[in-house]
């Protein structure tokens, strides 16, 4: 595993603050982690990782690592079926409380990620964003973020886009903790976990259709 100390154009504290939380967190939720991994190879078999590939710092693709969370399962013209009917119960278990979320710590080590940034979406929005939308990835993504604590998939892609730019230009070390704090009960909660009606959340199309679609 690759490991960036300090990936450049990342200011070094905001580095040491995910190193020094991160690497204690993981040995102390190792047991989860494992319990979650068996409970996965049982109920579903392998894979028990999702591994996808993500835009993140600059629009630099990396592989975004989650635990598995719907079937492999498409329809007779090869395309996925959607959501809903993928989704498995131990998943959308996993999903309640973000606990699939948790593997993203290696991408944090790895320095391809941070605790708290923009969440890391698909690579075939990038051409989808406006200037202003993009700025989202002036930044490291995180595992969660300013957009997450204050609506989650409740809000509209515009109302999401616009938070994560307020991040960015507002960012700082006790803005970070705050949201880190306010995640866990937001988790603890499951707010927003899904957008009404949705098993998770429908594609971003670009701007010129935000009225029709939310995460």
């Amino acid at each position: 595993m690759s490991v960036r100390v300090f990936p450049e154009g990342i200011p070094v504290n905001k580095r040491l603050f995910d190193l020094i939380l991160t690497i204690p967190g993981l040995l102390l939720i190792s047991p989860l982690l494992l319990g979650v991994a068996l409970c996965l190879w049982i109920a579903e078999g392998p894979p028990i990782l999702f591994r996808q590939e993500r835009p993140g710092y600059k629009g630099k693709i990396f592989r975004l690592y989650k635990f598995r969370t719907m079937r492999s399962q498409f329809d007779q013209h090869g395309r996925p079926l959607p959501d809903a009917q993928r989704l498995t119960p131990i998943g959308r278990f996993l999903r309640a409380f973000s606990i699939d979320e948790l593997p993203e710590c290696l991408n944090v080590i790895k320095g391809e990620m941070s605790l708290v940034g923009p969440r890391p979406l698909l690579v075939q929005y990038l051409d989808r964003y406006t200037p202003e939308q993009m700025r989202r990835h002036d930044v490291l993504p995180g595992i969660t973020g300013w957009a997450q604590i204050n609506g989650r998939n409740a809000l509209t892609w515009e109302e999401k886009f616009r938070l994560d730019v307020w991040y960015v230009d507002h960012r700082s070390f006790w803005l970070d903790l705050k949201i880190l704090f306010l995640t866990f009960w937001k988790a603890l909660r499951r707010e927003g976990v899904s957008q009404p009606g949705e098993a998770t959340a429908k594609e971003f199309l670009g701007s010129k259709n935000m009225s029709e679609n939310r995460e």
